[in-house]
């Protein structure tokens, strides 16, 4: 792979720092502009492609070279964790990973210990040093790598990866106070320089800093050297050797580029190439901790099984759908948001009406509807009659869910004193569904209300499928129409593109998840979200069914089939806020209003969209009354 380097020719007159890290590459300035032409003259010299797509120059005749170097390094490591790295100073050293076989050799040259190095002295208790901790950074989360791939930023995107593959970000150290190795004052000298010089020769904004991070230790350091870290960092005060470190951050911008690399691969039916790069996006994704790690996963597995043509089994289970739905219910705010929002706006809008019908198109285990029946029991002048209808998928052992949530709002109803009437339809679409298989009666007599979180997205895989739906709302008459959907984009024809919005998208809620509670709980919604992203990445045809749409997107949708906004009132917006409280004091979420329609979103992404809908000739008709 062919790599630029026009914007790095050395300065005719160069500065004193610029000088210093020149010597640091290469003694001085001309000698790194001769290194720079011998870099050009081998770049069409048979480099291997699939390791130059991850930035790595290996010739093809090296391969050999480097795979033994590999097997010497891997005896090396195991060496170090079984003597322990007390030994080693605590002076960073960041090499260049591009060109592998010279970084193989720095690897092994400094994991080696020297004749004199005795291990037995070593593997004694580190000396608590005392080190000056004014180099550290701020106490902050980095485990995400997060970036913005908005379709009008593509091509931005783009030249941060490649700028990111070139030598330009290659050789940064990191700047401290460090105990320098005693191999040459010369060799000292041109470490402190280049130091010095890293950020002004790379136009780096905020210096580089070692800062300790929740989780960090426990995966670089092994657990008997973990306890010492957390006084000395697990440095001895007499050491003279360097620790190597790795660079999560520029090792999480290589996962992102090769995660969109292999699905370009994937696209243009390179499959050799995409096998190739998936492999590798494994290896990289365990230098990650946290949210990035976890869906850098599931994003691989999900490519593996389009590559290799291992579509996963649909329908889901129902039963383990279920438990998944209930343990994301109670791991984050999105749905207990879809059901407040939604309950508010249809409260209102049954506003002095005696019997009520509401038809829920997402049943599930009915954890909406409590709230609202508690609601209207509360309702001045005494609640009204309650029916629901719910509609849901198909149990595979036979059993009758619907009908055992049924019994259980039955009880409920009859705990509050409301008077309730429940039947459940059991279809495998919507679009299967018939206005007259529901029993309706006269609006006189009867106000309906329509209900849909996270389903209609899914008729968008049938044809005509979505058309047939809302005719059928339509004619059903109802007073209000509240819909929820993902507010995200994937279900355009490019898959790149459906790619990369569903890593942006899907990282963001990852992210959120990192803060709860309950392992458990998060681990199960992280499954629940896994199934969605491979969904969206492995299937294609009517087997993708997670298909979301914009909130502009359904606007134009249901606007061209009849319906008309119905704005969600303030109180809908306190009941969201108050929500958002329970959850961390509300950190990082955040509620906003978007034309009627509101929206959930972390650190200013929308993720989820709530919106109300009335008919567009009742609404006329009110108008002109």
């Amino acid at each position: 792979m062919k790599r630029d380097h026009y914007h790095l020719q050395p300065n005719n007159n160069p500065e004193p720092s610029t000088v210093g890290s020149s010597s640091a590459c290469g003694g001085s300035t001309n000698g790194k502009a001769k290194m720079w032409e011998e870099e050009a003259a081998q770049q069409d010299c048979g480099m291997d492609e699939l390791l130059a797509v991850l930035g790595y120059k290996v010739k093809t005749s090296d391969m050999a070279e480097v795979a033994q170097k590999l097997e010497q390094l891997e005896e090396v490591m195991c060496n170090v964790q079984d003597d322990g790295i007390s030994h080693l100073a605590s002076e960073t050293v960041h090499y260049n990973p591009s060109d592998l076989s010279t970084w193989l050799e720095s690897m092994l040259s400094e994991l080696n210990p020297p004749n004199t190095f005795d291990p037995i002295v070593s593997s004694g208790p580190a000396l608590p040093a005392a080190l000056d901790d004014s180099f550290l950074g701020p106490a902050e989360s980095s485990n995400l790598t997060t970036l913005d791939f908005d379709t009008s930023n593509q091509n931005k995107g783009r030249r941060l990866f490649e700028e990111a593959s070139c030598s330009d970000y290659d050789l940064k150290a990191i700047p401290g106070k460090a105990i320098y190795s005693q191999k040459s004052q010369t060799q000292t000298q041109t470490q402190t320089h280049d130091s010095s010089s890293s950020s002004s020769l790379n136009n780096v904004k905020s210096e580089k800093r070692l800062k300790p991070s929740s989780g960090s230790h426990s995966d670089i350091f092994p657990p008997a050297a973990a306890a010492a870290s957390s006084s000395s960092y697990g440095i001895s005060a007499e050491s003279t050797r360097p620790v190597v470190l790795v660079d999560s951050q520029e090792n999480g911008v290589r996962l992102v580029h090769a995660l969109l690399a292999c699905a370009e691969a994937v696209q243009q039916n390179n499959l050799n190439l995409a096998e190739a790069l998936v492999k590798q996006i494994g290896f990289l994704a365990i230098s990650q901790a946290g949210a990035m790690r976890k869906v850098a996963t599931y994003f691989a597995e999900a490519l593996a099984r389009r590559i290799y043509r291992l579509y996963p089994q649909n329908p889901l289970d129902h039963s383990l759908s279920d438990v998944l739905h209930m343990h994301f219910y109670e791991t984050c705010p999105y749905l207990k948001f879809a059901h407040f929002t939604a309950n508010q706006a249809i409260l209102e809008a049954f506003e002095g009406k005696k019997r009520v019908h509401v038809i829920d198109f997402s049943m599930n285990q009915g954890m909406q509807w409590p709230a609202l029946m508690q609601a209207l029991a509360l309702r001045v002048g005494g609640p009204p009659a309650f029916r629901l209808t719910g509609i849901g998928p198909p149990s595979h052992d036979n059993s009758d869910h619907l009908q055992e949530v049924g019994w259980k709002l039955a009880q409920l109803a009859e705990t509050i004193h409301v008077e309730f009437e429940y039947r459940g339809f059991v279809a495998n679409s919507l679009a299967d569904l018939d206005a007259s298989m529901l029993d309706l009666r006269p609006s006189e007599v009867e106000a309906v209300a329509v209900n849909s979180v996270f389903e209609l997205h899914k008729l968008l895989a049938r044809p005509g499928a979505i058309d047939k739906v809302l005719s059928v709302v339509k004619q059903m008459k109802p007073e209000i129409v509240t819909i929820v959907e993902q507010e995200a984009n994937h279900n355009g024809p490019v898959f790149l593109d459906r790619f990369t919005e569903s890593l942006h998208y899907y990282s963001t809620l990852f992210d959120s998840l990192e803060g709860s509670v309950s392992s458990q709980d998060k681990v199960m919604s992280e499954v629940y979200l896994g199934k969605q992203i491979c969904n969206v990445v492995a299937c294609e045809g009517p087997d993708r069914v997670e298909r979301h749409e914009t909130l502009a997107q359904w606007r134009t949708r249901l606007g061209s089939a009849g319906f008309a906004p119905a704005h969600l009132g303030s109180n809908a917006f306190k009941q969201a806020s108050m929500l958002l409280a329970l959850f961390a004091g509300g950190d990082g979420y955040g509620v906003e209003e978007n034309n009627g329609c509101l929206m959930l979103g972390w650190h200013n992404r929308p993720l989820i969209a709530t919106s109300a809908w009335k008919l567009a000739n009742k609404t006329t008709a009110v108008a002109t009354h």
